[in-house]
């Protein structure tokens, strides 16, 4: 097998040394990983940065059992070896995929059925900001929230990740979409993105604006990552048969929460994770991803928002970037073997 590190074996990745700040991240050579039955390896260009690999570099987000310890969600890259049993890729192709660890590394194994090709519009560093935020995205607010044309949709943190997925999507398929944001330049950058209506925070009560919006309607589903006090609050923004998606608890358990309000509106209020579903799982989310959001990818009608590119040794520098919340959409890890490739 070719490597890009030494004629050992060993990779580049990034190490949790312990649980602490940014700083505890740092690069180490592991062996490369073989690829088990049913698996491809990926010579990874480019990894994406999320939430999840946050929480795990503090120790309040583990592994699941059998995954890799190194941090990482998603990655894209090409496949470098296949696994026995693998019929869907063949070595060379260029691939993103979704994995339960080990993403910050210039090798990474996965079930070929989580995979899925990299679109032609797209770079890599493109390709990588996909899997963890378009499969929760998907996930969530199609499968769970059952979105449907015409309805209105109201995504806290617009500008993040999720946010900016949450907004391509929803609009791609005919939603009206309404974002929370801390900043105005994160609001006019959402505006740009396709939302409808971006409430900065900050200046703007979201219960309020949500309800002037609608006409005092309230909104058919809210995508929310924060919590606390904002559980409350999306029952009071909601529309009747309104449905609350809880994808992240950044501002901790629900406040001051009367489920009075769920009962007289008919609300469902829902959440899941990703990272410790199974296999087929993941793989019925990327089969669906492939069919009805693919071809929009390929056609150059969706593109996720990349907000900036580190080296994959400077993964310390790019949990700075997303603990400070000044970026607007994806952060991504750019690895040295996959050469002219690394460019966004």
């Amino acid at each position: 097998m070719e490597n890009s590190s030494n004629s050992q074996q060993t990779m580049l990745a990034i190490d949790i040394k312990c649980f602490g700040g940014p700083e505890v991240l740092v690069p180490a050579a592991y062996p490369i990983p073989h690829p088990a039955s049913g698996c491809i390896l990926i010579r990874v260009a480019a990894a994406g940065v999320n939430r999840p690999d946050v929480l795990q570099r503090r120790g309040l987000y583990p592994p699941p059992a059998g995954a890799s310890t190194i941090p990482g969600l998603e990655i894209a890259g090409e496949v470098a070896a296949l696994g026995a049993g693998t019929t869907r890729f063949n070595v060379g192709d260029k691939v993103c995929a979704l994995v339960a660890g080990g993403g910050y590394a210039e090798y990474c194994s996965v079930h070929e059925s989580n995979a899925l090709p990299v679109p032609q519009s797209l770079s890599m560093a493109e390709a990588a900001a996909l899997p963890e935020t378009f499969f929760t995205v998907w996930a969530n607010l199609f499968q769970r929230g059952q979105l449907k044309v015409g309805e209105m949709v109201l995504i806290h943190g617009g500008s993040s990740g999720i946010g900016t997925a949450a907004t391509l999507l929803s609009k791609a398929f005919g939603a009206t979409v309404l974002v929370t944001v801390g900043s105005e330049e994160k609001r006019q950058a959402c505006l740009a993105l396709g939302a409808d209506l971006a409430i900065n925070y900050h200046m703007q009560d979201f219960v309020e604006e949500a309800r002037k919006f609608t006409s005092g309607k309230g909104v058919d589903i809210i995508v929310d990552i924060v919590a606390g006090d904002y559980v409350a609050r999306n029952y009071q923004a909601a529309a009747l048969n309104g449905r609350i998606i809880q994808i992240g608890v950044q501002n901790g358990p629900a406040k001051e929460l009367n489920l009075m309000t769920m009962l007289t509106k008919r609300l469902t209020h829902t959440g899941s994770t990703l990272r410790s579903r199974s296999v087929p799982e993941k793989a019925q989310i990327a089969q669906e991803l492939e069919q009805q959001v693919w071809p929009l990818l390929q056609q150059g009608k969706l593109k996720p928002l990349v907000f900036r590119a580190f080296k994959l040794e400077e993964a310390a520098a790019a949990h700075r970037l997303m603990e400070s919340g000044m970026h607007i959409g994806k952060i991504v890890l750019t690895t040295a073997v996959m050469g002219t490739d690394r460019h966004l």
